[in-house]
């Protein structure tokens, strides 16, 4: 009967630590997800300008004529 209880109690020990550990995992997730959130926030402006510039280069490509050769370097 002593093994029962046991088994038992080490069981629910054992879901206790789970718990315990799915719960820090959780806290650091959303820890994550803040900081993420955060740098999204910071880079936001950059990238606007980044691919304001990226579409300039990319107009201003299309518009020069395109030689029928290959340049060398």
């Amino acid at each position: 009967m002593t093994w029962g209880g046991v088994s038992v109690v080490l069981g629910f020990a054992g879901l206790a630590v789970l718990g315990v550990c799915s719960f820090r995992v959780y806290l650091g997730v959303r820890r994550l997800a803040r900081e993420l959130e955060r740098a999204r926030r910071r880079l936001r402006p950059h990238h606007r300008e980044l691919r304001d510039e990226l579409h300039a280069l990319r107009e201003s490509r299309e518009t020069q004529p395109t030689d029928d050769g290959v340049r060398s370097s």
